[in-house]
């Protein structure tokens, strides 16, 4: 079992989005759990939309100190959605510990990544836990967009997801139904949306069967 959490200080960034994604798209094909520890709740607003309807299991866990017990659970993968602010390191710093991996989305702009660098270096990488940056609300219209963000993570030295996540208006309705991207009506862009996720997924199972698994700090 593996322990993923998805986090940005920067608001924003596509954090809960990513999240519910992420775990529609594991779905797919491992049993999945998505614990919302962020006080605003955007997760646990979008799973109450969805009713039952959601193909992954969907917990509210404001007590961090319960985060522990996360690895008793039956799923073969539980994700984390987490708080998107400056002021909540030490929390942040708790559910790493508990994490085999983490998320980070980023929007493709440059002042989207001090921040994104402040969550690396005082939560991420003190605790030693595999992460990649996975960009975020490209706009596929502008690919040169896509190239150019690549190349200043790449420049800041921190390691990114080959994919990254187009934004499609699809994205912005989806909470209002209570869908994920699995559930999204067929269409040419909801099939690109879907792919995105997919791609991320494998990508993410595949940086595993070569990396020994975090077992907290």
């Amino acid at each position: 079992m593996r322990v993923v959490s998805v986090m940005n200080q920067k608001g924003g960034a596509g954090k809960t989005t990513t999240a519910m994604n992420v775990a529609a798209a594991a779905a797919e094909s491992s049993d999945v759990l998505l614990v919302d520890v962020d006080p605003q709740g955007s997760a646990a607003w979008w799973a109450g939309r969805a009713g039952d309807d959601l193909p992954f299991d969907f917990a509210q866990e404001i007590n961090i100190a319960n985060l522990a017990k996360l690895r008793a659970l039956p799923y073969d993968l539980i994700i984390v959605d987490t708080p998107g602010s400056l002021e909540k390191t030490g929390v942040l710093k708790e559910v790493v510990k508990q994490s085999d991996f983490v998320i980070l989305p980023s929007e493709p702009e440059a002042l989207s990544f001090q921040p994104l660098l402040h969550t690396v270096e005082t939560v991420i990488r003190p605790l030693g836990v595999d992460f990649r940056v996975l960009l975020n609300k490209l706009d596929p219209r502008v690919p040169g967009d896509e190239i150019d963000a690549q190349k200043l993570i790449d420049g800041l030295g921190l390691p990114r997801f080959r994919t990254g996540i187009h934004s499609y208006k699809v994205h912005t309705t989806a909470p209002l139904s209570g869908s994920v991207v699995t559930q999204y009506r067929p269409t040419r862009a909801s099939f690109k949306a879907i792919n995105d996720y997919r791609k991320v997924t494998v990508e993410l199972f595949a940086i595993w069967a070569n990396t020994p698994r975090n077992v907290g700090v």
